[in-house]
């Protein structure tokens, strides 16, 4: 059977890689092209950055989890091998789907993190265009988000099926099931 203190541990570095997430999606920067006091020159002010170390922070929670369950599980494919049956497959296509939520969710909580730490450095002078104060786009943190819940809820997933799969046996073990037919001496 799964280990409840794997499963717990994992639930609550999922939970919170999720809330830092909403968290930095709400305090994302924000720019405003201001003038400078002689009204020569428009730059950008920005301001708070803990967006980023908030969407720095979910990365790693959620790569911890990751790493725990890969851990805990032996990363599928290292270890005894696992019965034959639907747990078997059901764990096979949830650590395949849980990898791709995975791997989706980092890139758009780096490119968030990335974006938000971003800012324009360049002044134009006041008769020119204002400078562009670009930031990370609203969303970006919400994606990372819902893919941080998805991950979490799929990697717990996994993890039960594979336990159960791994739980009925091995194919070596003594008075274990073999894949073949037994046959009866005949006398």
């Amino acid at each position: 059977m799964a280990s409840k203190i794997v499963m717990i541990v994992v639930f609550i570095f999922d939970l919170i890689a999720f809330g830092l997430a909403v968290a930095a999606e709400q305090r994302r920067s924000t720019g405003i092209s201001t003038a400078d006091a002689e009204d020569d020159y428009n730059y950008c002010v920005y301001d708070s950055d803990i967006a980023t170390g908030y969407g720095v922070g979910a990365l790693l929670f959620l790569m911890a989890s990751q790493a725990l369950i890969m851990v805990a599980s032996k990363c599928f494919c290292c270890g005894n091998p696992l019965k034959p049956g639907g747990s078997r497959a059901c764990a096979l296509l949830l650590f395949l789907v849980c990898w791709v939520t995975f791997i989706i969710a980092e890139i758009c909580l780096m490119a968030g993190s990335v974006r938000n730490a971003y800012h324009t450095k360049y002044r134009t002078r006041f008769f020119e265009n204002p400078p562009s104060c670009e930031t990370v786009r609203k969303g970006v943190f919400a994606a990372g988000a819902a893919f941080v819940f998805l991950t979490g809820l799929i990697s717990e997933f996994y993890y039960i099926s594979f336990s159960s799969s791994n739980a009925r046996g091995n194919f070596g073990s003594y008075g274990g099931g073999e894949a073949g037919v037994g046959m009866a001496a005949y006398k």
